[in-house]
């Protein structure tokens, strides 16, 4: 009688237990799905929210301010083109009417003569700042020393700020081993780096010897001139009283190296080719560039010499000569050969200093220009309007804010339209135009554009941290030249093993701006119809590719 009970028992607490467990799960489950409810409602309020936000702030704030933003942009754009059109007709009216510098300045060859012997020929200094350069100091000492002329008229002086002793030694035994030839060189270190490259030019024109030279040429640690450099530049100085520096044309030995040095090449191709060709043949004004070019030390003096307080001290010293009345000749068809930065880190940098310095100086400079009572309106116009504001300022601001922040922002704001002509027409016209120095490079214009509009964000903050005289206004790091570093380890083909460190590889701001416009081609994919998100898309995924470092020759940690 037990048993039965006890088994009745036991099932019926087993059905108690099923049904208490049935009605918790019930529990649990209602419990879940009112949370979800809840959360699903909190979710919608917030949306609602924000969209609500959005609604109420864009038509009296965001419309005006952006119309505003579309009408300056375009504003600059035109100034950009009117600037591009210009050179462009100036350039081809130089090339159709053979204006040579041979026809503007008086040309001779330098003659021996019998009485005076080589005293006849000029005193002539070759001046080569060097900084660490491992892997260039043998070509460009080498180039320098290999010179053709009079030996007892010239004097190289190799300008070592290195701060690693074992690269000093070498430099100074490569210099001993030159002297050891009959080469007049000179080996001069200083005990600090103050003013970087202006203050090392500038310790080497104090030395005594500098004194009995006429001319100055100036050649950086890549550059490689050709032998008759100066049997080609000397005589426009000696026979041109007016005339202070000779400027010679840059060719880049590592184009081919990957593909950011192909639009650096054409980049630089349009500067040359152009601009400083519109430069030196209207008479108005042009850039030292630094390098590959020679000055007449009594101009270089009555200019000031060089200054340090910007970064870059050519620009300075070119503005001051040119304010001092002395002309500037540019020789295109004479070409030194250099190398371009081919690591993105370098390439940074560099772009970092020429977008800053222009900027500082212009900002330093601009009163100065104004006052000046020795140079034409037409010269301080150039030079204010044309040299500096519209092309060391408005084409790095505009080319970022405009394609990159203000036209994807339209696609947000459809109340505000960009019309075609800006949108497309504007920088279709000026990209052909800049193609106009590259014809080699025409099937990679839309791999310029993407990397041009991508390196303009890093520009930009440059410029404004010029003009607002801001931290790292007066960064200088000296451009890294790999020579043949690379040579037998691939070329530019990355090694195998590369070491990630997220502080060199990834930059926040190029990712940030990637995300934003990727964002922004996909809100126009689902509600747009003005197709913007195919640039939008293709421009993202380049800022992305910048943003992790994927640009340039990846270099072996042991290089």
């Amino acid at each position: 009688m037990f048993f039965p009970i006890t088994i009745w028992m036991l099932w019926n607490d087993r059905d108690n237990m099923l049904w208490r467990s049935q009605a918790t799960t019930q529990k649990k489950i209602f419990s879940f799905f009112t949370k979800m409810e809840a959360f699903q409602g909190s979710r919608d309020d917030i949306a609602f929210q924000v969209g609500l936000m959005w609604s109420q702030i864009k038509e009296p704030v965001m419309v005006p301010l952006l119309r505003v933003a579309v009408f300056l942009c375009l504003f600059m754009s035109l100034m950009m083109l009117v600037e591009r059109v210009y050179m462009g007709i100036i350039i081809c009216l130089v090339k159709l009417f053979g204006r040579k510098p041979e026809k503007l300045y008086k040309w001779e060859p330098m003659k021996d003569d019998v009485e005076l012997g080589n005293s006849s020929y000029p005193m002539v200094l070759v001046q080569v700042p060097m900084y660490n350069e491992r892997e260039v100091y043998q070509l460009s000492i080498g180039a320098a020393c290999g010179l053709s002329w009079p030996s007892d008229r010239i004097i190289i002086q190799i300008l070592d700020d290195s701060t690693d002793p074992s690269i000093k030694e070498l430099v100074q035994m490569e210099c001993s081993r030159w002297a050891s030839k009959g080469v007049n060189i000179k080996y001069e270190v200083r005990d600090n780096r103050n003013g970087y490259k202006a203050g090392a030019l500038k310790e080497g024109m104090k030395r005594s010897y500098v004194k009995q030279c006429d001319y100055v040429a100036i050649f950086d640690a890549d550059f490689q001139p050709e032998p008759d450099f100066l049997w080609r530049t000397i005589p426009f100085l000696v026979h041109n009283t007016q005339l202070a520096l000779v400027q010679a044309r840059w060719k880049f030995v590592n184009a081919n190296e990957c593909l950011m040095t192909r639009m650096q090449e054409m980049s630089l191709d349009y500067h040359f080719t152009v601009e400083q060709e519109v430069g030196s043949s209207t008479y108005a004004f042009f850039g030292f560039n630094g390098t590959a070019g020679v000055w007449r030390i009594s101009a270089l003096n009555e200019a000031g010499g060089w200054k340090d307080r910007t970064t870059v001290e050519d620009m300075d010293l070119a503005v001051r000569a040119s304010l001092k009345g002395w002309k500037f000749l540019y020789l295109s068809n004479l070409k030194v050969k250099n190398e371009l930065p081919s690591t993105l880190k370098a390439y940074r940098y560099q772009q970092h200093r020429w977008s800053c310095g222009p900027a500082n100086l212009f900002k330093k400079m601009v009163m100065e220009i104004i006052r000046n009572k020795k140079v034409s309106l037409w010269k301080k116009i150039h030079v204010i309007y044309s040299f500096f504001f519209v092309r060391k300022v408005v084409a790095h601001i505009n080319t970022f804010v405009f394609y990159c922040i203000v036209l994807p922002a339209t696609v947000l704001v459809p109340e505000v339209v960009v019309p075609k002509w800006g949108a497309v027409y504007i920088p279709s016209i000026i990209t052909l135009l800049n193609a106009v120095g590259t014809p080699r490079s025409l099937h990679l214009l839309v791999f310029w554009i993407l990397f041009e509009n991508t390196m303009s964000l890093h520009r930009t903050k440059a410029t404004i941290i010029g003009l607002l005289e801001a931290n790292r206004v007066n960064e200088w790091i000296v451009t890294e030249k790999l020579g043949d570093a690379l040579k037998g380890k691939g070329g530019c083909k990355a090694p195998k093993k590369i070491r990630f460190r997220i502080g060199d590889r990834i930059h926040m701001l190029e990712l940030l701006v990637g995300f934003y416009l990727f964002f922004c081609g996909c809100y126009d994919l689902m509600f747009g119809k003005n197709r913007f998100y195919i640039f939008l898309f293709i421009q993202s995924f380049a800022f992305f590719i910048m943003a992790f470092g994927y640009v340039g020759t990846f270099v072996p940690n042991n290089t």
